[in-house]
């Protein structure tokens, strides 16, 4: 008889344990850092602040905003070179990477890509003296500065018997034209917008010719972590429909996106 008493006692208890256990949900683990890879070489989107070892731009601002929407506690910001992004989310040192990075084919094989984030282009920056070049099909045979691993190295490329000098940065391809080693640089048409316009009265070059090319800029996640290129994509369009993502784009480029 105490057997059975202690059976039903130990039943109850069990059923109690569980009842309870199913009524309470766990709470889900806070999300602690989302770790972005950048170049900060390339102003207006990420660069170095003046003066300190911090960075900002529209890149920067915007990927902090889309980690808190997503819940993150802290975003940390990495710097490396521009070829160097792709293998650090392949090798998982970064979750994420935003420098600007023009969505291509070639790339979706290796990286996720978020929706686009911005429309860009390609630009022609020759010596504001220079009157020989107007337009891409003037740069035959010429000596051009690209930034490595950029769709403006890809473009310089395919012009015939152009002679290609690559630098780690776009600010080293512009001292180059500075230095009148190269004929033209070509690279993104904001960023060279950007950059003469810092320039102020001291600038020594102009952009020629049309935009050549129209490019997506995406947010890079490794191939493996396509759930989080799809967080990314609901956060970047809670951004754009609450006005954050508007407000970000007039600070940087003055002017509402299109």
């Amino acid at each position: 008889m105490k057997k059975f008493v202690l059976f039903v006692v130990s039943v109850l208890l069990v059923s109690l344990c569980l009842g309870c256990g199913s009524t309470k949900k766990e709470a889900a683990p806070a999300k602690k850092e989302l770790i972005v890879g950048t170049e900060p070489a390339f102003a207006p989107f990420e660069f170095q602040k003046a003066g300190s070892s911090e960075f900002t731009g529209f890149d920067i601002e915007l990927i902090q905003a889309m980690a808190k929407k997503m819940g993150y506690e802290k975003c940390t910001i990495r710097n490396m070179g521009f070829d160097a992004l792709i293998p650090a989310l392949e090798a998982k040192n970064i979750d994420v990477a935003i420098a600007g990075m023009t969505i291509t084919e070639d790339r979706k094989k290796k990286v996720n890509f978020s929706k686009p984030y911005y429309k860009s282009g390609l630009s022609i920056v020759v010596d504001k003296n220079n009157t020989t070049i107007k337009d891409v099909k003037d740069l035959v045979g010429k000596k051009i500065a690209v930034q490595i691993g950029t769709t403006g190295a890809i473009e310089a490329a395919k012009i015939k018997d152009a002679v290609i000098t690559s630098f780690n940065t776009n600010n080293e391809a512009c001292l180059e034209l500075k230095n009148k080693a190269v004929d033209a640089v070509i690279g993104d048409k904001p960023v060279e917008e950007y950059f003469l316009q810092q320039s102020g009265k001291n600038v020594y070059a102009k952009i020629v010719g049309k935009t050549l090319t129209s490019e997506d800029y995406g947010i890079a996640t490794a191939k493996k972590n396509a759930a989080l290129a799809k967080e990314l994509d609901k956060a970047l369009e809670a951004l754009q429909k609450d006005g954050t993502y508007d407000t970000l784009y007039k600070k940087w480029f003055g002017t509402t996106a299109k």
